[in-house]
């Protein structure tokens, strides 16, 4: 006997999606399955704003994975943020320069973490000086990463904290509009976490 759609969908379960402590274990939606280990890789986005109900972040997107459920809870952790693309597109302006980067960096804690920044000028930009304010972002991302473990490193690209050191270090070399850090992954996690 086949099982119709409606009952294959009253045999699913709602569980309440958590984030992970860095954000304070807020409940951030819920979602369905018949099966809690079939939520155990699932990845969930949400914005910061929705997180932090701070309307002014809407354009952080946070990549959360469920690893493991308890009760009708789905607990995630961190694996990385982007920036929005319509956000990015606004930053990007005529006769000026967009520097970008990526740089793997390993934080206090052990884990790897790809980071992405991009510094945008005022003007145009001449080769020499891109590459010496490659240089300035890639040192002070990888200076910061070993001073901090991973959820200290996350919350300061979240808050803008590290855009500011980067933005700080590089105005010497030529003047800048903005900086931000528009990607960050996690390529690899300690063993024991």
């Amino acid at each position: 006997m086949a099982v119709t759609k409606a009952e294959g969908w009253k045999a699913k379960q709602w569980y309440n999606l958590v984030a992970p402590d860095m954000f304070g274990k807020a409940n951030i939606g819920e979602t369905v399955a018949d099966a809690p280990e079939k939520l155990i890789g699932r990845v969930v986005e949400v914005t910061l704003g929705e997180l932090t109900n701070d309307l002014s972040k809407q354009n952080i997107k946070l990549l959360l994975k469920v690893d493991h459920v308890g009760g009708d809870s789905a607990y995630t952790r961190f694996t990385g943020h982007q920036l929005t693309q319509d956000y990015l597109r606004s930053l990007v302006k005529r006769q000026t320069s967009s520097v970008e980067t990526n740089v793997s960096v390993k934080t206090k804690d052990d884990y790897t973490l790809k980071v992405k920044p991009s510094c945008f000028t005022i003007k145009r930009a001449r080769a020499n000086q891109i590459k010496e304010i490659r240089q300035i972002m890639n040192n002070v991302i990888a200076s910061r990463a070993k001073e901090l473990d991973m959820a200290q490193f996350i919350q300061e690209v979240i808050t803008g904290k590290l855009s500011a050191n980067i933005y700080h270090d590089v105005k010497q070399v030529y003047p800048l509009r903005r900086v931000e850090v528009r990607k960050t992954e996690v390529e690899a996690a300690p063993a024991a976490a």
